[in-house]
């Protein structure tokens, strides 16, 4: 029987890797990973720098394969992400068929944790319900950037007794959540949060939270988001991409 390991290998700092992760790591037969093209090559380098780190026996293989891109719908968010999946998915069964035997443990490496945000764990269920590959799998939770952007601005994301809503780029363009008082937002490429810069809201901003390029800016949304959007555009520049969470947060609690 084949298997497969999703492990959360945290937000970029090698040492956000768990103890349960490293043992996983040292039970991987063949590593795969997604190239992305040659703006996210950088990606690709830090998954290889965490393999060399932490796996003890060198007898692994690492087998990278073009990931597919998402095609712009600006009708359908959803659709577009849903038909990556699918040329995604078409991926990931060549590489179980092709490039894992009988008996032999596969890994894919997430970047944060598997759950939040990452369409891995979606697409290895698919295969797994579709009957034609027949091999268990098993996820290993990681340090999210969600976790550590709060570690980093020394920030607990929730009130007292209140909940903490995620979202992304496209949710929080739509005004703050009712019956929040914190909102943490993932995937904004647009600067959305200049949707609520009439708001009393402090914001905790971080790009490439635990790598060697980390920024981190907080204040009062309307004092520091046009510096935030003045450097995640540098960074954008600059690194070819951007990789960035923040964490929002009403500064007059409201309980209604």
């Amino acid at each position: 029987m084949k298997k497969i390991l999703i492990i959360g290998i945290g937000a970029g700092n090698p040492e956000y890797v768990t103890v349960q992760a490293i043992n996983a790591l040292n039970q991987v037969d063949v590593f795969f990973v997604m190239d992305k093209g040659a703006s996210k090559a950088k990606l690709v380098e830090l998954r290889k720098e965490i393999i060399e780190r932490y796996v003890k026996e060198q007898g692994y293989r690492v087998v990278e394969a073009t990931s597919p891109e998402r095609q712009g719908d600006a009708a359908s968010y959803v659709k577009a992400v849903e038909t990556l999946n699918r040329d995604k998915q078409l991926v990931f069964e060549r590489l179980l068929e092709e490039e894992l035997s009988d008996g032999e443990c596969g890994a894919f490496l997430v970047w944060g944790d598997p759950s939040l945000y990452d369409s891995t764990m979606r697409i290895i269920e698919a295969i797994a319900k579709s009957g034609r590959h027949a091999f268990e799998y098993e996820v290993i939770p990681g340090i999210s950037s969600v976790q550590a952007l709060a570690a980093k601005h020394r920030m607990a994301l929730n009130t007292i007794g209140r909940a903490v809503e995620i979202t992304n780029g496209r949710g929080i363009a739509e005004g703050f959540p009712n019956n929040v008082d914190s909102v943490v937002v993932m995937l904004d490429s647009q600067n959305a949060f200049r949707h609520l810069a009439g708001e009393d809201v402090d914001i905790f901003w971080g790009a490439y939270v635990g790598t060697e390029d980390e920024i981190l800016i907080a204040g009062k949304l309307r004092e520091v988001m046009d510096d935030i959007e003045r450097v995640r555009a540098e960074a954008r520049s600059r690194n070819g991409w951007i990789m960035d969470t923040y964490l929002l947060k009403r500064r007059t609690i409201s309980h209604d």
